[in-house]
Parts: C-alpha cells; structure tokens; sequence
C-alpha cells in the first residue's frame, strides 16, 4: 500500500492517463507490471524487495487499477511504457512483469534492444486452442478447453455485475485470507481489491469493464510471442511455472499439456543469446505471491549478469 516511502503519480503524456507508484530506491530503473485483472498494489511486496538495489516504479497497465481506459493494442500498451519512462526521466530500464505483463515485458524488450533487461514471469496466454495441449487427443482437447471456456465465461459474467455492500465486505475478507496463505501483507492484497472498483451511476464494479477484457483475451489468443522472443536483442529472461495454481488443479491434464506445447514453442528460439529460459521447481502461476523473496532473487542475479556483461 502507499506508505511515506512511496510516490503515486499520473503520467499524462501518453495516450491514455497511466497511473504508477514510484517505491524509491537506489539503482538502475525498473518498471514492474501486473497482470490481468490486478494493478500495481498487487506487485507491492515484489516491489519492495527490489527496492533494495533498484529504483522500482509499478505501473497500473491501461484499463486496470487507477488508469484511464484505451484500445487494448500491445503497441500502444508498449507505449505507453515508453511515456512512463519519458515523463519519468528515466534511464537505461528494465521491465519486470507477471502473467499479461509479462507478456508485455517480452513485447517490449523485442522493441528495446538498448534495455538493461526484461523478464516474464509466466507471461503466457491461457490456452484456447487444441494444437496448443501436446499430447491430447483432439476430442479430450476440444472438450477441455469447452469446459475451460465456460468456467472463463462465467467469471466475466459475475465481474461484469456490480457489487453489493455484503459482497463487498466478503470480497476483503478474501483477500485477508488470500494474504495470510501467502503469509503476505493483508494491507496490499485489501488495497489491490479496492482499487480495482469503479463506481457508475451509483453502483459499484470490478475493473478492467467486459469491453477490455474481452479485448484483452482476443489479443493474448492472438499474439506471437515465439516471433517476440525470435527478434528480441535486449535480454530476456523466461521465468515459467511447473506447478498448477489450486485453481487450476481441475485442469491438470489441459495445463501440464499446454505447459510441453510451451516447452516446445521455446526451443525454437534456443539460437537466440539473449533469451533465457528457467522453469521454476515448485512455483505455479502465482509465483509472485508464493515467493517474491526468490522471485527478487532471480530478477536481481539476473538483471546483475546482464550489466557485468554489456
């Protein structure tokens, strides 16, 4: 949560209003991204442990948190990173991102050869189609990804409505709870709820509206990360999950099929020195909550070896 050691701005030079909150600290910039449906209070304790050998800024992506609302097109999401940075006046940087924002970390390095360095932690899209579940016949693929579907449909059904005072309250006291599983701080994980609200017309709803996210989906189904990974010149690391997050345990046998078609898409561009592939023992999509302390660790190592080596 914002505390005196912490600074939220509004960068307005782009071309949507992008909110951001600049943890302090000494050392190269880092930009530190969220993923669908979070915004930057939910990076708060990753950004904190990075505080210590980085100056850290997390960014609300477009659609999300506190700001504004835009055409959700990875350039111009890219973009408005490069206003971040313009407006922030800062230097040589990397770009640090989890799930859509790692996907956007990557996308940026493939335009940013001069980076210090970009990581994606389990930046992947969720799997949509049956040629991505290796080793699934394609009637068991189809058939998953049908009830995948569904069960995708229904929670934007239920996000798209608004809330109540009583569900408002029970929402919090989820978040405690999911904080306290994660032995994380209850404070963040309360203000990443709150401030993903919105009100309209007196009632209350959950950002990003259906519109973005919808849009969203249609462009992580739609986007060639292996092409990103291929063309990239500024370093990239991979960081990639090896477990299934409880929510995922239902679908085992879809993602531990999607995470092969992964494994296999990035062999492809195993020629390329400036990416780096490590999966991640005992880690699940939520890799941020489960470990930041190692998570910082990686960043870090990895961040130092690329500056010893320039």
């Amino acid at each position: 949560m914002a505390d005196a050691t912490t600074n939220d701005l509004l960068v307005t030079s782009g071309d949507v209003p992008i909110a951001v909150r600049d943890f302090g600290g000494t050392g190269p910039d880092v930009l530190l991204l969220h993923g669908a449906g979070g915004n930057l209070a939910h990076m708060t304790t990753l950004a904190r442990a990075l505080a210590s050998g980085y100056r850290v800024i997390a960014v609300d992506l477009r659609g999300h948190g506190r700001s504004g609302d835009g055409p959700w097109q990875w350039d111009r999401v890219v973009a408005d990173l490069d206003a971040v940075a313009a407006d922030l006046r800062l230097g040589q940087t990397a770009v640090v991102g989890m799930s859509l924002g790692g996907m956007v970390a990557a996308l940026w390095a493939a335009t940013h050869p001069d980076g210090l360095g970009a990581i994606s932690l389990d930046g992947n899209a969720t799997p949509s189609r049956a040629d991505q579940l290796d080793g699934l016949d394609t009637a068991t693929a189809t058939a998953e990804l049908e009830r995948l579907g569904e069960l995708f449909d229904g929670l934007a059904a239920t996000l798209a409505a608004p809330i109540n005072d009583d569900d408002l309250t029970a929402a919090r006291s989820g978040q405690r709870a999911m904080a306290d599983q994660y032995a994380d701080d209850e404070d963040a994980w309360v203000e990443g709820f709150d401030r993903g609200l919105v009100s309209r017309d007196g009632e209350t709803f959950v950002r990003p509206d259906p519109a973005t996210t919808n849009a969203i989906r249609l462009a992580m189904n739609n986007v060639d990360l292996v092409a990103a990974y291929r063309a990239t010149r500024c370093p990239l690391l991979l960081a990639l999950a090896t477990e299934d997050m409880p929510e995922q345990a239902p679908f085992h046998e879809l993602y531990a099929a999607y995470r092969r078609h992964v494994a296999e898409q990035l062999a492809s561009v195993a020629g390329n020195p400036y990416v780096m592939v490590r999966w991640l023992d005992g880690a699940s999509h939520a890799m941020v909550a489960e470990h930041p302390s190692e998570v910082a660790e990686m960043v870090a190592t990895f961040l130092a070896e690329v500056a010893s080596a320039r």
